[in-house]
């Protein structure tokens, strides 16, 4: 068994799919996918079912790593403001070197800043600097990084 990816609905899959490659440097996986009939519908539960998106590959794996797979479905429910603690899938995090200058890259391509950088000693791993952010749609996003506790 192995972790294949992680689904997001946007309402404008190119947009969205281009942040991600822009600001975290997930890498498009060929073909854009347009899916529909009679499979689709049995699979999702969704009547009339029909999308179109990209799969991303995610940083950090190579070529054969998870993907964040982005589509737009032709019929879609609204979905409340995303917030931290609501139940269910509560966000995606990246590990990246400079937390504070990946939070502007957030904001400068259509993101947000949800809460305020972090730093805390977490005992037995290390220090973590974090924050919540959110990407152009409001989905959440952790942007972290560890300083490992060596001697633990």
């Amino acid at each position: 068994m192995k972790y294949a990816h992680t689904n997001v609905v946007a309402r404008d899959w190119e947009r969205l799919a281009a942040f991600y490659e822009q600001v975290f440097e997930c890498v498009r996986v060929p073909p854009v996918r347009s899916q529909s009939g009679a499979w689709l519908e049995a699979g999702t539960g969704v009547p009339g079912a029909r999308l179109n998106g990209v799969h991303l590959r995610l940083p950090g794996f190579g070529d054969a790593g998870p993907t964040l797979e982005v589509y737009s479905y032709s019929s879609m429910e609204p979905n409340p403001p995303q917030v931290a603690n609501r139940t269910g899938f509560g966000h995606i995090a990246f590990e990246v070197d400079d937390v504070a200058a990946v939070l502007a890259e957030v904001v400068l391509h259509g993101g947000a800043e949800v809460g305020r950088i972090t730093e805390a000693v977490v005992p037995g791993k290390g220090r973590i600097t974090f924050v919540y952010a959110a990407d152009p749609e409001g989905n959440l996003i952790e942007l972290q990084r560890w300083e490992l506790d060596r001697t633990a």
